[in-house]
């Protein structure tokens, strides 16, 4: 997987190529799924994500590209997610085994956007202007893990994405928790976060939320989402 200088990954050949037909005229139509997960801290009580059921491999079978925000506390999480799709991964704090494939911080080019990721956002509410202080270049779209918490805000032109985690919802014990999807196209944006699934005797406390974003505008919200004050009435 090719990188620049600056870090930056370049993923055009991983792009899912629709073909809609009419019968008057084709219409070809870009778009990367992305699938989001992080903060999976296996092994523990179980060593891979299948011991949860197949709700996580069919989540990832759907999805072009997965990003994993971090505390996987073993490389073998990075395996188990390579039978579905490439793995971008950023390094968490509960990650002391080194492995090629993570970075601390990982700069994404895909569709025409600027996505970067960090395990933590330390500070999260902080300006943008500072948080853009932890990339090496300015990025539109940051995604990052670390609280367990599912949280989705669009602020200052920025899309703030954070998955929760997948196996200890909210700090939950272990038990099924929450994902996210990102569908790119140029120019347009749309984030989903939504528990996957329940685990008997362990309710998913996650909440399910989304947003989409065209031309750098929201165009439609739902759930507990946060916007800006001249976005607030979308």
């Amino acid at each position: 997987m090719p990188s620049n200088i600056n870090g930056s990954v370049k993923l055009g050949s991983i792009l899912a190529l629709n073909l809609l037909i009419t019968d008057s005229f084709k219409t070809i139509v870009l778009r990367m799924l992305i699938g989001l997960i992080t903060d999976t801290h296996l092994p523990g009580r179980i060593r891979t994500l299948d011991e949860l059921g197949d709700l996580p491999g069919k989540f990832l079978s759907e999805v072009d590209l997965i990003f994993h925000g971090g505390d996987l506390t073993s490389p073998i999480v990075l395996d188990w997610c390579e039978q579905f799709a490439p793995v971008i991964c950023s390094t968490g704090n509960n990650d002391p085994i080194p492995d090629p494939r993570m970075k601390e911080v990982q700069v994404v080019e895909l569709e025409g956007w600027s996505i970067g990721m960090i395990h933590s956002l330390e500070g999260q509410f902080r300006p943008i202007d500072d948080l853009q202080k932890l990339f090496p270049k300015p990025v539109q779209i940051m995604i990052s893990g670390h609280t367990h918490q599912e949280r989705l805000e669009f602020r200052d032109g920025i899309l703030l994405i954070n998955s929760g985690s997948i196996t200890f919802p909210q700090h939950k014990e272990l038990r099924l928790g929450t994902v996210g999807t990102l569908e790119l196209h140029p120019g347009k944006a749309k984030v989903e976060l939504f528990p996957l699934g329940e685990t008997p005797g362990s309710p998913n406390p996650g909440v399910r939320m989304s947003m989409e974003i065209v031309e750098g505008t929201v165009v439609h919200s739902e759930g507990p989402v946060l916007l800006s004050a001249d976005e607030s009435q979308i």
